[in-house]
C-alpha cells in the first residue's frame, strides 16, 4: 500500500526510500518483530483467558520433567499475521511473486488452522484428515508450478554480463525465456535444465514433459518442506528458529537472483522482479524472530500446525520461485533429517513387526530431536519387548541445548548453501 502511496508523493524528502528494496526489507522485518512480540502477548491471554490450550503435551514425556500443560497453541496466528501485514503495506501488490507468496501463506495456514481448530476447540486430537493437508499442499503447488509456466511475467534471463564504460555501467542480458532451468551446486555450469532428461522424446515434446517434470517437482518441494517443518516444531523455540536462519539464506539468495549485478558476479540466472521477494522474507524471518519472545524455553505459546505448515511451505515455494529448489537438501537439511528418520523408523518397525513380530526401532524415539531427550527407561516403559538399534548416551540432554545444536547445524548448512555458489 505504502509502495503504491509512494508515486503520489513524489518530491517530498525522502520519498524514493520506499522505491529501495533494501530499506522496505528491513523495514517489514522490523515492523513484522514488532507486530509478533505486540499481538504475541495479546494472544497468549486470549487463549489463557478462554482455557484453550495443547491436549498432547505431558510432562511425563520429558526426563527433566517440563511441565507443557497450560500453555496456549496456535501460535502461527501471531507468526502469519505478522509476515501478512508489513507485506500488504510495504510490499507491490502487483508483483507475481509477491502474491503467490501472500496466496501460499493464506492457504496453507488456513489448512493448519482447520487442524488446530480440531485439536483445540473440539477436543478432537487427530486433527484434520491428513489427506486434507496432502490436498492443500498440492494445491499451492500447482498453483505456484502453473503459474510459472503460464504467466508471461514470470520469465529469467539465464546469462546477465555487467562492464563499465566512460564511467557508465552497461548491462547485457540475454533474451527472457519461460525455463525449467534450476541452480545446481558443485559444478562450473551452475544451470541445468529439466527438459534436457527427456531430450529421447525429440526437440518440441522434452520441453512439454520438462514442464510437466517442473510442476511435479514443485508439488513435491512444497509438501515435503511443509511436512518437514512441521515434523521440526516439536521444542520450545525449534521451528522458528530453524526457519530465520533458512529465511536469511533464502533473502541473500533472492536478492542476488533479483539483481543483475549480482546475478552476474555469481553467474547465476537473473529473474526479474523476484527481488520483491526480499521484502517478503524480511519479514517472514522479522515474525519469527519476535515470535521466539514468547516461544524460547520455556515457551508460553505453542505454533501449532498453523505456523508450522505455513513456514515450510513458504521454505519450498520461496526456492521454486527463485530456481534454487535443488539447494532445498542442504539448506533444509535438518527438516529433512527429520523427515527421514519418521520414515526409516516407521518402515524398519512394520518390517520386523511383519517378519517377525519383533518391536524394533532405530532411535528411542522420532522425530530424531526427541531422540536425544528419550532414556530407554522411558521406552522400555511403553513397550518392555522394543529393541531399539541406536541407543546413543546414557546422558540426555535438555531441550534447549537440543534446540541450539540443531540450529546452529542449520547455521552451517545455510552458510554453505550461499557458497556452493561459488564452488565449482
Amino acid at each position: 500500500m505504502f509502495y503504491q502511496l509512494n508515486t503520489l508523493l513524489q518530491g517530498l524528502p525522502g520519498a524514493r526510500l520506499m522505491t529501495y528494496i533494501s530499506f522496505r526489507a528491513i523495514l517489514a522485518a522490523v515492523l513484522a518483530m514488532l507486530i509478533s512480540i505486540l499481538l504475541g502477548e495479546y494472544f497468549i491471554n486470549f487463549m489463557k483467558r478462554h482455557q484453550f490450550f495443547e491436549q498432547q503435551r505431558d510432562e511425563k514425556l520429558d526426563p527433566f520433567n517440563v511441565n507443557k500443560k497450560g500453555v496456549p497453541t496456535m501460535g502461527g496466528v501471531v507468526v502469519l499475521t505478522a509476515i501478512l501485514i508489513p507485506c500488504l503495506l510495504l510490499g507491490r501488490l502487483s508483483n507475481i511473486y509477491m502474491l503467490l507468496m501472500i496466496a501460499t501463506t493464506l492457504i496453507l495456514g488456513a489448512i493448519g488452522f482447520a487442524d488446530d481448530y480440531i485439536k483445540t476447540f473440539r477436543k478432537n486430537k487427530d486433527g484434520l484428515n491428513g489427506w486434507v493437508k496432502i490436498a492443500g499442499q498440492v494445491l499451492v503447488g500447482l498453483m505456484v508450478g502453473l503459474t510459472l509456466r503460464y504467466s508471461p511475467v514470470t520469465t529469467m534471463n539465464e546469462r546477465v554480463n555487467t562492464y563499465v564504460e566512460d564511467g557508465v555501467t552497461y548491462v547485457v542480458k540475454s533474451e527472457p525465456v519461460k525455463s525449467t532451468r534450476t541452480t545446481i551446486p558443485f559444478v562450473k555450469n551452475h544451470n541445468f535444465n529439466y527438459a534436457d532428461m527427456f531430450s529421447f522424446l525429440g526437440e518440441e515434446n522434452k520441453y512439454r514433459a520438462g514442464w510437466i517434470f517442473f510442476v511435479l517437482l514443485t508439488v513435491f518441494v512444497v509438501a515435503a518442506v511443509s511436512n518437514g517443518a512441521n515434523l521440526n516444531d516439536g521444542m520450545d523455540g525449534m521451528c522458528a528458529g530453524n526457519s530465520a536462519i533458512v529465511g536469511i539464506a533464502l533473502i541473500v539468495l533472492a536478492y542476488i537472483s533479483g539483481s543483475v549485478v549480482w546475478a552476474n558476479y555469481f553467474d547465476v540466472m537473473y529473474i526479474p522482479h523476484s527481488e520483491e521477494l526480499v521484502v517478503f522474507l524480511g519479514a517472514f524471518v522479522g515474525a519469527l524472530i519476535g515470535y521466539l519472545w514468547w516461544n524460547s524455553f520455556p515457551a508460553q505459546i505453542f505454533m501449532g500446525d498453523t505456523g508450522s505448515l505455513a513456514i515450510g511451505g513458504i521454505i519450498g515455494v520461496c526456492a521454486v520461485l527463485i530456481h534454487k529448489e535443488l539447494l532445498i537438501p542442504i539448506l533444509c537439511g535438518v527438516f529433512l533429517m527429520e523427515s527421514v528418520s519418521v520414515i526409516l523408523q516407521t518402515q524398519v518397525y512394520k518390517w520386523h513387526k511383519k517378519r517377525d513380530g519383533s518391536h524394533v526401532r532405530i532411535w528411542k524415539r522420532t522425530p530424531i530431536h526427541d531422540h536425544f531427550r528419550t532414556s530407554m527407561e522411558q521406552v522400555l516403559k511403553v513397550d518392555p519387548t522394543c529393541v531399539v538399534r541406536l541407543k546413543g548416551k546414557k546422558k540426555l540432554d535438555h531441550e534447549s541445548k537440543i534446540v541450539l545444536r540443531f540450529c546452529i547445524v542449520t547455521l552451517i548448512l545455510a552458510a554453505f548453501t550461499i557458497l556452493t555458489l561459488k564452488i565449482r
